[in-house]
């Protein structure tokens, strides 16, 4: 148990001087505050050995900091991964109604949009998406019917504008 109290107590003391450091380094505080939880974890499984460091607190600010730039690199090396593979890849044009759909759906309940796009996108029957949806078949006729309604509105009821105010029918 006194481990346990004296990691407390060595947390108490450290976490926020330590986090402001490492936001002050890394730029972010939502990556520093994840770093240095991480270091703080990885100190806790050491504790008998980070305890012994002239300085416990650079250890985990250290581990904290790198911690941080690995999380950077991997992001900056999936953006480039995935800059490498759209590498000559055509991109189809997005229509204007295929927007108005993405916002109308959006903005129908989620239980509506699961069984419209069931539906009509993956071509389930009534049936087979009550199995899917582990509902009653007339739940899913509901949902379907309350669900092409609020579309409906959203695309003709003039929900959906362009810059010319002019509403767009699907």
């Amino acid at each position: 148990m006194r481990d346990a109290e004296e990691f407390d107590a060595f947390y108490a003391s450290s976490a926020q001087r330590v986090l402001g450091q490492v936001y002050a380094m890394v730029g972010s505080r939502t990556e520093a505050e994840d770093a240095v939880a991480e270091a703080y974890a990885r100190a806790w499984g050491r504790w008998s050995t980070v305890r012994e460091c002239d300085s416990p607190e650079a250890w985990v600010r250290k581990v904290a900091y790198r911690v941080a730039v690995s999380a950077w690199r991997k992001a900056v090396n999936r953006v480039r991964a995935h800059r490498r593979e759209a590498v000559g890849q055509q991109v189809e044009p997005v229509s204007v109604d295929h927007v108005a759909l993405v916002e109308a759906l959006r903005r129908i309940p989620t239980e509506q949009r699961r069984v419209i796009v069931l539906h009509h996108l993956v071509g389930l029957s009534v049936t087979e998406i009550a199995v899917e949806t582990r509902t009653n078949p007339n739940t899913v006729k509901t949902r379907l019917a309350r669900g092409r309604r609020g579309l409906a509105s959203y695309l003709t009821g003039g929900e959906h504008q362009t810059t010319g105010g002019r509403s767009h029918g699907a």
